[in-house]
């Protein structure tokens, strides 16, 4: 095998345990903004954004997105704008 092959591996290990750390975060915020006795629509926004924030950072780090081209970012953020359209409309709809 030629030298030119040769990819040296780097660990991710302190990322991801930081990632790792975030999430764990932010799923104890969602279950402490589940149980409490807030107004529903605060309860519905603020559990919305943090499930937004949880899935871009699964899909910015986990899925390797910060290491991609600019190209590849863009196409990743059309589902993920979708995603976000769609919460937008339906928390818009608990206000009618």
């Amino acid at each position: 095998m030629s030298a030119e092959g040769h990819v040296e591996y780097h660990s991710h290990w302190k990322k991801y345990f930081y990632v790792f750390l975030l999430l764990t975060v932010l799923t104890v915020a969602e279950v402490i903004a589940a149980e409490s006795d807030w107004a529903y629509s605060l309860k519905a926004i603020s559990l919305s954004v943090m499930a937004i924030g949880k899935a871009g950072a699964v899909g910015y780090w986990y899925m390797h997105l910060d290491e991609d081209t600019s190209w590849m970012k863009f196409i990743a953020m059309i589902p993920i704008s979708a995603a976000v359209y769609a919460a937008v409309v339906i928390l818009e709809s608990l206000y009618r």
